[in-house]
């Protein structure tokens, strides 16, 4: 929904809800999009945040394995004479 600058000023209140419900609320200025209005993500407290965190450190460190040691990752290219085989 497109709605002029000065229309929105007598229907904020009503703009404000239908953004926080999810419509697209546009503000023009002079026939040209100027502001969006959207609603404010609420912000996760402390220990919600600590809590996925933990999560995540703990997925991390049960999918982490022990890989080929670099120095001899290669080896498989070279015969039993050391040469490239």
């Amino acid at each position: 929904m497109q709605i002029s600058v000065t229309e929105a000023k007598g229907q904020l209140t009503d703009l404000v809800r239908r953004a926080e419900a999810g419509d697209d609320i546009i503000l023009t200025r002079h026939g040209h999009a100027a502001v969006r209005l959207v609603p404010v993500k609420p912000v996760a407290d402390a220990k919600s945040r600590k809590a996925l965190l933990d999560t995540v450190r703990a997925s991390a460190a049960t999918k982490a394995t022990t890989g080929p040691d670099a120095a001899r990752s290669q080896d498989f290219l070279y015969g039993e004479d050391g040469l490239p085989g």
